[in-house]
């Protein structure tokens, strides 16, 4: 048996490990073990900083794109945004930080058309006339003309009037009626606008003024002469809208046929929507030529002051259109002349999908008159007679 000593075992310290791994950090309190960044990543950042003075976008990749609109701050004037960033993370930034309530989905995805359609709304709903600048609002068309598809007009102000004096009172009793000084305008000029979007799909107008309190008057809630004339010939020259709805603004017969002068033949428009208007039998007429002069798919004139008169224009018209798809006169007052003369005119047309009569005061002729049409015409699917008083009806041989 060898008495050679054991190998020696070799043993480690337990601080051996932290020695080799230990850095020599200098004691000030500012230092940090963050990895110094790239220089590119400094680039990016300068760029975002000093994107006011010298903006940088296109020329950068999709990635470094990205970077810069998580970080740009939505306060950039919209002259150097509009035109230079393109639709993505920046402007739903932007949004979000303006409104409470952002459904990308009504403005086919896209943030920066839902910004810009819900910007110059606010400009349009506050603008004051002889007050505003209209400056303010032609100055915003060339940053978003190319991303307004639609505008949804809410309100529309029209002009201050301050309060008399005592003194002013007792002159304005001696001061003839022509040195009274009107305003320029009744409410916001559409004809200075419509003309430079472009792009413009849809328009939806109403003549009011929201929660005006104590402050109300009736013509806060109507589209007077002066209104009508210069929409009219915006809408003429508007040749891209394709939908034009104006509810609850008061529009008799009057105002409805100078507006559907304007209309004839107009080579987009589909989609006219005049409900909760005062609308009568001459507005109605008028209505019925558009329809034999124009594409017109759907006529909504729901809640008017349409009678059999009107009934029987509007029929005339349809017997021979053939492009509408969609007639509401709900709310109105037809009574069964107007109602059959609609029953003889589908024994015609072809094209109308939908009918809605409801809430008029047709009884049962008009029914028959209707079922006589439905034994022929394979292509209506809806007809809705709903809140008149029908009766029982019995129809035989209407083959």
């Amino acid at each position: 048996m060898s008495n050679a000593p054991y190998p020696p075992v070799a043993r480690h310290h337990p601080a051996d490990g932290l020695r080799k791994t230990r850095r020599i950090i200098a004691e000030d309190l500012d230092w940090v073990l963050a990895t110094v960044p790239s220089l590119s990543q400094l680039c990016l950042q300068s760029i975002v900083q000093n994107f006011q003075e010298r903006p940088v976008f296109e020329e950068l990749s999709p990635i470094e794109k990205d970077f810069i609109q998580e970080r740009l701050s939505p306060s950039v004037p919209l002259g150097v945004t509009a035109n230079v960033v393109s639709d993505g993370v920046y402007w739903k930034r932007c949004c979000e930080q303006r409104w409470d309530l952002c459904d990308v989905s009504n403005y086919d995805h896209s943030w920066k058309r839902m910004f810009f359609e819900r910007h110059m709304e606010s400009i349009i709903e506050l603008f004051i006339p002889d007050v505003t600048d209209p400056k303010t609002v032609l100055d915003m068309v060339s940053l978003c003309g190319n991303y307004v598809k639609r505008l949804d007009i809410s309100q529309l102000l029209p002009p201050i009037k301050e309060p008399e004096k005592e003194e002013e009172k007792n002159s304005s009793d001696l001061a003839s009626d022509y040195e009274v000084e009107t305003p320029s305008m009744d409410h916001f000029d559409f004809s200075i606008l419509l003309d430079k979007l472009t792009c413009l799909e849809k328009l939806h107008l109403v003549y009011r003024v929201k929660q005006c309190g104590m402050n109300f008057v009736w013509n806060m809630f109507e589209m007077t002469d002066r209104d009508c004339e210069s929409l009219a010939k915006a809408l003429k020259s508007c040749k891209t809208l394709k939908v034009l709805k104006i509810n609850q603004s008061n529009i008799n017969d009057n105002l409805c046929r100078r507006l559907v002068k304007n209309l004839l033949d107009h080579p987009s428009l589909r989609e006219l929507d005049f409900s909760h208007n005062l609308i009568g039998d001459r507005g109605a007429r008028a209505l019925g030529k558009l329809l034999s002069n124009s594409k017109l798919e759907i006529l909504n004139l729901c809640d008017n002051d349409i009678r059999d008169p009107g009934a029987k224009a509007i029929a005339h018209a349809l017997s021979k259109n053939s492009t509408l798809l969609f007639l509401s006169l709900r709310l109105n007052r037809l009574s069964d002349e107007g109602g059959k003369a609609i029953g003889q005119a589908l024994l015609k047309n072809n094209t109308l999908l939908q009918l809605h009569l409801g809430a008029n005061r047709v009884t049962g002729p008009t029914a028959v008159a209707l079922s006589k049409a439905l034994a022929q015409n394979n292509t209506l699917k809806s007809i809705n007679l709903s809140c008149n008083n029908l009766g029982e009806i019995r129809v035989e041989n209407v083959q």
